[in-house]
This record gives C-alpha cells, structure tokens and sequence, in this order.
C-alpha cells in the first residue's frame, strides 16, 4: 500500500547550469506523488518533496544522464539503512576472480561479499515507516524481506536469529500478558526479482525507526521452518539496519577517513555492486 504522507528528500547532483536543473525538475514531476523540486546548481543539490519511493527519484535522474546520491531523508532521528551483501561460499565455489571469488587458507572457495541490495527506511509519522527496498543480481524469484531478532553477522544471514516479533510499543496489555500476534512484526513482504536481477518494492509498515535500528535485514527465497533458521546461499542477502541522515543532516563532501570526494567514494562503491 503506497503512503499518502508526504516527506523530504536531499539529493546530490552534478548540475553545472540552469538547464541541468530544468531537465531533472521536469524530470521529477512526471513521477506519481511528487509535490515540490527545488534545484541548487551552485552546492549541486536537489531537494524534494512527495510521496514517491527513494529509488524512483534516483532512477528518473540517472535517466537524464545524471548520477544522484541521496544526503538525507525524513527529520533527524527518523531515517536508516541497510546494505544488503552475500554471505554465500562453499567448497564447490569456482576460481573465478570476476565473480568475487578467493581460495581460503582450508582450500574452499568463498564468495566476498558482494553488494546485492539496498534499504531505505524513512519514518513519517508515529506509525509508519517507509521500506523502499532494491535488490539486483540475485537469482530471478519471490523474495521474502524479515527483519530479524539481531544484528549479528558474524556468520551471515544464520546468526541473526529468528523473525523479529516484538510486539508495538502501544498494544495493549490484558491479564499482564502481551497479545500474541499472528504475524511477527518484522515480515515486511515479498520483492519480484525478474530475469534481469533486479526487483524493487516500496512498503510502508507500522514501526518505528529507532525499533529496528541494530537489527539485521534479510532477503531471501528460502522457506523458514521452525526453528531452522536461514542459510548463507546465493539467492540470500543480509545487512544491518543503521541510522542515516535526515534532510539537513548531512553536508559531507569529502571523507575524513579516506581524503575521498563524494563522487569518488560513490564510484568505488558502485564497483562493488552498490545501487
């Protein structure tokens, strides 16, 4: 169900003149639910507001040729996301240097992680946060999104424990037992992944965002029975949920630890699979 609650987002964009931001704005408008563009050439910004997911912006202003990183989402306090990486290997793994693929020291072949998706969360009101979740080069199929009970990656996807089931902060208490719930909390729902890899959906949920923040994020075919858990395999993606910047949060422009510009750092970042 998509969102009727409008929120901001901040984009970085390499614009050098009037007509750069004349072709994004233009650009923007023709996505459902955008409500206002505002362009600044001179600090290379976009600002925007409406209820259109996250991706769908990124996407509409690289097809005008531009790349686009976003700065910030939502009010301070209210945004987070995750990176979505493999944690597949096993002993029948190929050499294939391409592939991301190194021997280890007991001779198996293990995968590196390899960025595989992308989550944003922004939260627009005390009951609802927004999940715009990407996924690309994955195996074609039905994708089941959890949040799990931890944030535990120490063995990828098979120590952050079980669906996360806490129940919301306002539901009622009868007898000084919690209400059971049919559906843990943390089932987001399912992404497509077509035969090109790629597969993206745009969910709003009822949770807040400081609730999942430390949590692990989990895409994956697998069918979960019991306590069984999931399994590290190719078509299986997890990352931890962290906070991120809220519109105005965010005036980097160089990094710190690195000396890397922005667009630097974001190129190095799209080599190893970032969206």
């Amino acid at each position: 169900m998509a969102t009727t609650t409008p929120f901001q987002t901040l984009f970085a964009v390499p614009m050098t003149c009037d007509g750069c931001a004349k072709d994004i704005t233009n650009a923007l408008y023709k996505l459902p639910g955008i409500l206002k563009v505002e362009t600044n050439v001179k600090d290379q910004l976009v600002s925007i507001e409406g209820t259109a997911a996250p991706s769908a912006i990124v996407k509409a202003i690289q097809d005008t040729g531009r790349d686009a990183i976003l700065r910030g989402s939502g009010t301070s306090n209210s945004a987070a996301v995750s990176i979505l990486e493999t944690y597949h290997h096993g002993a029948d793994e190929q050499a294939d240097s391409s592939a991301g693929a190194e021997l280890t020291p007991n001779g198996i072949w293990v995968n590196k992680r390899l960025v595989r998706g992308l989550a944003r969360m922004v939260q627009v009101s005390p009951t609802e946060t927004l999940v715009d979740l990407t996924v690309r080069g994955v195996p074609p199929g039905t994708y089941r999104a959890t949040i799990r009970q931890t944030g535990n990656l120490t063995d990828g996807v098979t120590s952050t424990g079980p669906v996360w089931s806490s129940l919301a902060p306002d539901q009622e208490v009868t007898n000084g037992d919690s209400q059971k719930q049919s559906t843990p909390r943390g089932f987001l729902g399912t992404v497509e992944v077509g035969p090109n890899g790629y597969g993206t959906v745009f969910l709003n949920k009822p949770f807040q965002v400081w609730e999942v923040i430390g949590r692990a994020l989990v895409v994956s075919r697998q069918e979960e029975h019991g306590q069984e858990g999931l399994q590290n395999s190719e078509d299986t993606v997890v990352g931890v949920i962290a906070r991120s910047a809220g519109v105005w949060d965010n005036d980097k422009t160089v990094c710190s630890c690195t000396g890397k510009t922005l667009w630097e750092e974001r190129r190095d970042e799209v080599k190893k699979g970032m969206l």
